[in-house]
């Protein structure tokens, strides 16, 4: 079997920060061009190979390519059966799998689509799978789909929606000698920062998997000079809803939550919103790897791309070699043992 961790390094220390990954794509198109079995499209840096064998079904293996900025830890080292750098859990193991069973599957039993996408780790205008999907669409057709995500080797099933509020409250100036005249803005937001301290996470089971919900301040803002009663403070909030809402009932809810902390002179805005995608794991490809392997089937809590998939009417779910709590810290690593029972699994899914 290919050395996953020798090959996941060699991703590693090809530079492929977001806006960035044009050099990496490059190399892959290179890799994935040489494979007869394979016809490879590119659509600015998102890379697509597929065999066109005529099979019942067509199973989707999608990962982005790009990283975070570097923190120290651009160049892969590699300490027993632990990989250390950059992306390798997030998601430059997932991608190696991916390659490795490029490479070695050449006449599986579903047809495959290797999608190799750039610009996930930043805001969703940039996606490379929003781009795939809006120029060629045809490329992401297929029965169902399985994103290289960081899972540990476990299946997390959908992911929760995400949403981001500015709210700003208003106040009254006034000069600092003589408060009670004015209102101060910065003051109210302390009774919606409790507000938001005292929320308790909501925990609703999706076919089997429960998710958390989480509300979070994530910025705040306000003050005019040294000697006044600011009029105005501006607080951000970063809402992660379960599969069980809409877009719109999450926006619904939220609102009723901040109750009489809202007033009518306030203003809160949407700065951006992901829709939840529920467990998706019926698909008969999904169930049998789910069920041939005995893997462990959790809710995922933070957002991916199933949702996009999903969006595009393909069941989609996350399963992944790499680690999650440590995507994007400077110790970023990957494991060998779950690196091999993805790569072990999914080989085993197309080729019987």
């Amino acid at each position: 079997m290919t050395d996953l961790l020798a090959l996941t390094a060699d991703l590693v220390d090809r530079p492929s920060v977001s806006f960035e990954e044009g050099p990496f794509v490059d190399w892959l198109e290179g890799e994935l061009g040489r494979l007869d079995h394979l016809q490879v499209d590119r659509v600015g840096d998102n890379l697509v190979a597929r065999t066109d064998l005529g099979r019942s079904q067509r199973l989707i293996l999608a990962g982005h390519t790009d990283t975070v900025p570097v923190n120290g830890n651009g160049t892969a080292r590699i300490d027993g059966d632990v990989l250390w750098g950059l992306g390798s859990s997030d998601m430059k193991g997932g991608l190696a799998v991916f390659l490795a069973l490029a490479r070695t599957v050449t006449e599986p039993t579903v047809d495959l689509s290797f999608v190799f996408y750039a610009r996930e780790e930043v805001a969703q205008e940039h996606s490379g799978l929003n781009e795939l999907a809006a120029e060629r669409p045809d490329l992401l057709a297929g029965d169902c789909a399985i994103l290289g995500e960081p899972t540990s080797a476990a299946i997390e099933a959908g992911c929760q929606g995400t949403m981001r509020f500015e709210i700003t409250l208003s106040g009254a100036r006034a000069h600092t000698a003589r408060p009670w005249m004015g209102r101060n803005a910065i003051h109210r937001l302390g009774s919606m920062l409790t507000r938001l301290d005292q929320y308790e996470a909501r925990t609703p089971t999706i076919d089997g998997c429960t998710y958390r919900e989480s509300v979070q301040a994530v910025w705040v803002e306000g003050g005019v000079a040294g000697n006044v009663v600011p009029d105005r403070g501006a607080l951000r909030v970063h809402f992660r809803y379960a599969p069980d809402r809409s877009p719109e009932q999450a926006e619904a809810w939220f609102r009723s939550f901040l109750g009489d902390d809202l007033e009518d002179d306030d203003d809160l805005v949407v700065l951006d919103r992901s829709p939840a995608c529920a467990p998706s794991l019926s698909h008969d490809l999904l169930r049998r790897l789910v069920d041939d392997n005995g893997l462990e089937v959790r809710a995922k809590l933070g957002w991916t791309d199933v949702a996009r998939f999903s969006a595009l009417g393909v069941p989609a779910t996350n399963f992944g070699p790499g680690d999650p709590t440590v995507a994007h810290a400077a110790e970023e690593h990957l494991v060998r043992q779950p690196t091999e029972v993805v790569y072990n699994a999914l080989a085993s899914l197309v080729s019987s």
